[in-house]
């Protein structure tokens, strides 16, 4: 009778969450669109909550202030996921410092990257407008720049212990190049000067780096 109970309990609470979590998803789905058509001031809590088809304060319930939500919106467009594993831990990640050769590492390191462009360019663009409005994304902006640095390094780090890049070259060095070429400021940069074109822009990833560790003849 007691595990029986247990049972129930369990089902009760596996339920409850999956509710809070359909709910959650439902919100960040709306947030993204209003925020991409109205931009980060002009969207309300309420208007997410009207869209979403939820109560409004669901939407405080679940997230508080606007900012943890576009924080949520953010980070899901990163990993195209809800999964609580950042970038750098994912397979693909992964898979790209584990590449038998570096032209195969660099190319599923640009694939990785520009990836990440396509779902979550637009959203930096919103971001970039609301960092000095919100210091908390300020802060989180931040933050996302020393990961994608941290990640950078860890790639060519990864690289020159695996006997991959030439001994005359830095890793260092060549993590600052990296950085620069898909850091979130430089896709906003090419979405609003260039039209930001995916293949265009992993060419430019690609090309780039290729070129700085190609031996010298």
């Amino acid at each position: 009778m007691n595990d029986e109970v247990k049972g129930q309990s369990q089902s009760t609470t596996d339920l409850r969450a999956k509710r809070v979590a359909q709910t959650e998803a439902q919100l960040i789905a709306a947030a993204a669109v209003l925020f991409l058509d109205q931009g980060y001031v002009a969207t309300t809590l309420t208007q997410i909550a009207v869209h979403a088809g939820v109560a409004a304060r669901t939407v405080y319930v679940r997230f508080g202030t606007k900012a943890e939500l576009f924080k949520r919106v953010v980070d899901r467009a990163l990993v195209g996921d809800a999964e609580p594993v950042d970038v750098a831990h994912r397979p693909r990640a992964q898979a790209a410092m584990t590449a038998s050769t570096l032209t195969e590492r660099i190319a599923a390191f640009a694939d990785l990257c520009v990836d990440i462009a396509g779902r979550a360019g637009a959203l930096f663009e919103v971001a970039a407008q609301a960092e000095g409005l919100e210091p908390e994304l300020a802060d989180a902006a931040q933050e996302g720049r020393r990961a994608t640095s941290e990640l950078c390094r860890s790639f060519w780090d990864t690289a020159a212990t695996d006997g991959l890049i030439m001994q005359d070259l830095h890793p260092e060095q060549l993590a600052i190049v990296t950085d620069i070429l898909l850091c979130a400021d430089t896709i906003v940069h090419l979405r609003r000067t260039d039209g930001w074109s995916a293949s265009a822009h992993r060419s430019l990833i690609v090309d780039t780096l290729t070129a700085l560790t190609k031996p010298q003849a």
